[in-house]
């Protein structure tokens, strides 16, 4: 039996290996597909930080920061798992929120009474194509000048790995791990147009956030559980605590 990852690559190798570090076949889905977008500085503006709620806007940028001057300034990341990638990228002060985007704008708005950053500060907003929330606009409502690039953008996998659908077929599926509401949608898609939607839906999806669940409960699905906080060990302790109640 094996747990299936929705999560995209590259990020889904280390969880992959995480879950076999801890006894588990895997079978990895990467629900979508990471494309960088070109970018373009052409503001005058000289910035206080960087914001950034994922990993892959760092990585699309990656080969620009140093010359772009970004490197020097304070970087506010969602969470660990992103304010790791920042530091492989060379930032040296980084601060790290709880994990959304609500904390990271706590946390931001912590800074500047903490003088990390001027209240006035422009904020640079590195961020993906598709936005969950807007972040700038929050802040820009509390003070702060936010200027928001687009530096990648995540599309749909349209189908399923022959492996997938043959685990899904076989009854070889344990439970599915889901890390954002759009790659669970694109996931369900997939699922549907692949005809073994009824087997995804019909085992525990262990999901990130509630706002991730709530794209899974739309689909039907009935056993569905949130992680206590949207990171990744407590996601593995909801996975646990899924396969315990299965085999009780």
């Amino acid at each position: 039996m094996s747990i299936l990852v929705t999560r995209p690559h590259p990020d889904n190798e280390a969880t992959a290996a995480s879950l076999r570090a801890r006894g588990h076949a895997v079978l990895l889905a990467p629900a979508l597909k990471f494309e960088p977008v070109a970018f373009h500085d052409k503001g005058e503006a000289r910035y206080g930080a960087v914001l950034v709620t994922s990993a892959n806007a760092i990585r699309a940028v990656a080969p620009q920061l140093r010359d772009l001057g970004l490197l020097e300034l304070p970087l506010f990341a969602v969470g660990e798992h992103t304010a790791a990638a920042a530091c492989d990228a060379g930032f040296t002060r980084v601060i790290v929120a709880g994990g959304d985007a609500a904390s990271l704008r706590d946390k931001v708005m912590q800074g500047a009474r903490d003088k990390v950053l001027k209240k006035k500060s422009t904020l640079l907003y590195l961020a993906g194509a598709d936005l969950s929330r807007d972040l700038g606009a929050e802040l820009d409502a509390e003070g702060f000048s936010v200027v928001t690039q687009t530096t990648y953008r995540m599309t749909p996998v349209k189908h399923l790995p022959r492996e997938v659908c043959e685990g899904f077929a076989a009854h070889g599926v344990e439970a599915v791990l889901h890390y954002s509401r759009r790659s669970a949608r694109a996931f369900l898609d997939a699922a549907r147009d692949e005809g073994v939607e009824i087997s995804a839906l019909a085992i525990p999806q262990c999901c990130l956030s509630e706002a991730v669940a709530g794209a899974l409960r739309e689909a039907g699905a009935s056993q569905v559980l949130v992680a206590a906080t949207p990171d990744e060990s407590a996601l593995f302790a909801t996975l646990e605590r899924a396969l315990r109640t299965r085999l009780a």
